[in-house]
């Protein structure tokens, strides 16, 4: 596909890509819908008119909106139709938004916007399904022999989240005050953690009808009610974790914040970059199997950015080595009748790899603090410090074009003063 908005040959948001997200600029403070194209944002509330299709030419206001939740309802047939609108419209062979007095109120530089969180999030649920993560946090504080919990191969586990800290890419996170045990085997003390991490995610958005109460998704039928990808930092506080977490696990060590790329990216974008599942041994019970892929070649990496100092990559890592996937973290999600709405948000938990250089976390990058990380301006790390900025970047790679997220940053920040 060509379009008549000229980008790079490496350009993350080409017309294969077409993600959706929330903006605004100085000039005009309304939060509007946009899609990314080039360097360039596609102003959906200017062009809401041209979605003439059989699904959309009744319903266009939901491009008129501040968030994405009404559009997310409609469902896959409605975001297979918009996506064609958009890719028609977007075209070098297409003349309209060509025009030089609708370009001119169709189109913001992607320099000049604010991004908002893309949808009024309800509920989010994190979960923990990459099984080399898993494996290594299971060595780390069970020993090999104890790695994997014994309900780990039977379900996604996961725990409920809190949607109100969820903040877009750019926004700073404060180091949090909480409990920790400094020394083994003595009381708690109160103070700010000295143990924060990151953890390298990709979340979905849940779309298409609300479920009612007492209903449920298999797996089956879950990848309908799948709108599309960010890429997500989980912030941890590990000393605060390791306090508080039995027997309900994690609590304050993950409430206080958690930052999503600026970009969904749909699940029709990254249809060329699906693979297969990965094998599970012992086989699913039956609303979590499906036969269809529900994986994708996602490259991910996380580089850290000190306050004076230079960028460092600490992570390599792709999504394909999740264990469970999307399908199955939804079915799961309602099997017990819980109902999911649009725009409630789904994690991945930690995406880790094989090797020492994909591993997702600083936990695991530096073994418990065991392995000092060294970074490009001679400085090491065991866990993050004041100031450092964590910036995490998604994208696939095609046959000549490559589709991205935006990337997902943010910078720590001291503790603020009690």
């Amino acid at each position: 596909m060509k379009s008549f908005i000229e980008y790079s040959p490496d350009c993350e948001f080409p017309i294969e890509n077409l993600p959706y997200g929330v903006f605004s600029t100085p000039e005009c403070p309304q939060k509007r819908i946009g899609v990314a194209i080039g360097d360039e944002i596609l102003d959906l509330y200017a062009i809401a008119n041209y979605f003439t299709g059989p699904l959309l030419e009744k319903k266009q206001n939901v491009f008129r909106q501040d968030n994405l939740n009404q559009f997310m309802a409609l469902g896959r047939p409605s975001w297979i139709e918009a996506r064609k609108t958009l890719q028609r419209l977007l075209s070098a062979e297409n003349s309209t938004l060509q025009d030089p007095q609708i370009r001119a109120k169709s189109f913001v530089s992607q320099e000049k916007a604010i991004m908002h969180l893309p949808a009024k999030i309800g509920d989010y649920t994190d979960f923990y399904s990459s099984i080399h993560h898993a494996t290594n946090v299971g060595i780390m504080f069970r020993g090999k022999e104890n790695a994997l919990m014994p309900n780990w191969k039977y379900l996604p586990v996961g725990y409920h989240g809190r949607a109100s800290s969820v903040v877009i890419s750019g926004t700073p996170i404060y180091r949090p005050y909480g409990q920790t045990v400094p020394v083994e085997g003595t009381p708690p003390v109160y103070g700010p953690s000295r143990l924060l991490d990151f953890e390298l995610e990709v979340a979905f958005f849940v779309g298409g009808s609300p479920t009612k109460l007492g209903e449920s998704v298999s797996a089956s039928e879950a990848y309908d009610h799948i709108f599309g990808m960010v890429v997500m930092n989980d912030w941890s506080a590990r000393d605060i974790q390791k306090w508080e977490y039995v027997p309900l696990g994690p609590f304050g060590a993950k409430n206080f914040g958690t930052t999503i790329s600026p970009w969904i990216v749909t699940m029709e974008a990254l249809e060329a970059f699906k693979v297969p599942n990965v094998p599970q041994d012992p086989e699913p019970f039956s609303y979590l199997q499906h036969d269809y892929s529900c994986n994708f070649d996602i490259k991910l990496e996380v580089h850290i950015q000190p306050q004076n100092g230079s960028l460092t990559t600490v992570s390599r890592s792709n999504y394909k080595n999740m264990y469970w996937t999307p399908a199955q973290q939804l079915a799961h999600h309602t099997v017990s009748g819980c109902n999911v709405n649009p725009g409630d948000l789904l994690a991945s938990g930690t995406i880790s790899g094989e090797t020492p250089d994909s591993y997702g976390s600083m936990l695991e990058l530096s073994w418990k603090g065991t392995r000092p990380i060294e970074m490009q301006d001679g400085t090491t790390r065991k866990f993050l410090q004041d100031g450092d900025e964590v910036i995490m970047h998604g994208y696939c790679v095609g046959d000549g074009y490559r589709v991205g997220f935006g990337l997902c940053k943010g910078k720590l920040l001291p503790a603020k003063t009690k």
